[in-house]
């Protein structure tokens, strides 16, 4: 160690080193980036605005909207950067930083949907006490505790990291600082780290999963016995593409934090944060807030009142 020189940056490779394709992949996650802005920027105003959507759903829609834009601005405008420049540099300390900052909303969006699927349990499985069980209290109870816990695994694994020591290889085959990947270039030993990632990952992901996912069979045998055909298919659609939202994210989040370093494929991990990281902040207002009849007439009327005032 004490011949080494410590590394104090990071080169960040990116998705790709041809210009043309860089060009091609900046404007495409501009694109991606702009409509996920835009899109939770306009559910959160709406439901702000029109009081029919003060209820716990949209309660939790809007914050789970507010996540989304931090979850995604904590990777896709450094990411856009490094695009345009030729030296795709970051300090090893702002690394660790967007570290932090990646865990902290991941985690806090976990348990809000857990928090949504079990108001959507509430509200389908117990209708008659659904105003206590889901009170304005336990409400800003439940999304308070989705940020706290995020903070908390955030920092631990932060503090962590900052122990770790770099000296070589300090090249990033990736398009952002997500701890698996810096644990690789420690040349420190990492077990610790390891063994906390792995640990948070699993309690904090199993739990708010399983809290999900069983909220769900307790709505889907709910639905089952639903007699109207045309609801029991409207209600599968909408259980389904949330679903498919959730266990993408899961599915891909998990299998990048918790594989060992040895199964390692550059292509996969990348495609893998894509679709946690990038994919899913877009996709959440689509699927959740944007096909809901309530949100779009809600739309309509701040567009016809904007029109009305000009």
């Amino acid at each position: 160690m004490g011949n080494q020189t410590e590394v104090t940056e990071f080169i960040i490779l990116g998705l790709s080193n041809d210009p043309q394709m860089q060009i091609f992949l900046f404007l495409m996650f501009l694109v991606v980036y702009l409509i996920t802005l835009l899109a939770n920027m306009v559910i959160m105003l709406v439901i702000r605005a029109d009081p029919h959507l003060h209820t716990p759903m949209y309660f939790f829609l809007s914050h789970l909207s507010f996540v989304d834009i931090c979850y995604s601005s904590a990777i896709v405008p450094n990411m856009l950067v490094h695009f345009l420049v030729e030296h795709k540099t970051i300090s090893v300390n702002s690394c660790i930083a967007q570290t932090f900052f990646i865990f902290l909303p991941a985690v806090a969006e976990v348990f809000i949907l857990s928090a949504m699927a079990y108001d959507r349990y509430a509200a389908i499985c117990d209708p008659l006490r659904y105003m206590d069980t889901m009170s304005k209290g336990i409400c800003v109870q439940l999304v308070s505790g989705a940020w706290v816990i995020g903070f908390i695994d955030a920092l631990i694994n932060t503090v962590f990291a900052l122990k770790l020591r770099f000296c070589g290889p300090n090249q990033i085959s990736h398009f952002s600082c997500e701890l698996p990947l810096l644990l690789q270039l420690s040349c420190t030993e990492t077990l610790i780290n390891q063994v906390v990632l792995f640990t948070s990952v699993v309690i904090l992901g199993s739990s708010s999963f399983l809290f999900t996912l069983i909220s769900y069979i307790h709505i889907i045998s709910t639905i089952l016995r639903i007699h109207s055909a045309e609801c029991r298919h409207k209600a599968f659609s909408t259980c389904s593409s949330h679903l498919i939202v959730v266990g993408l994210l899961y599915l891909t989040a998990f299998f990048q934090y918790t594989k060992p370093s040895s199964v390692s494929s550059v292509v996969l991990d990348e495609m893998f944060s894509i679709q946690y990281s990038i994919m899913t902040p877009m996709l959440n207002p689509i699927i959740y807030s944007l096909k809901n009849k309530e949100v779009k007439t809600a739309i309509g009327k701040m567009l016809r009142k904007f029109k009305f005032l000009k």
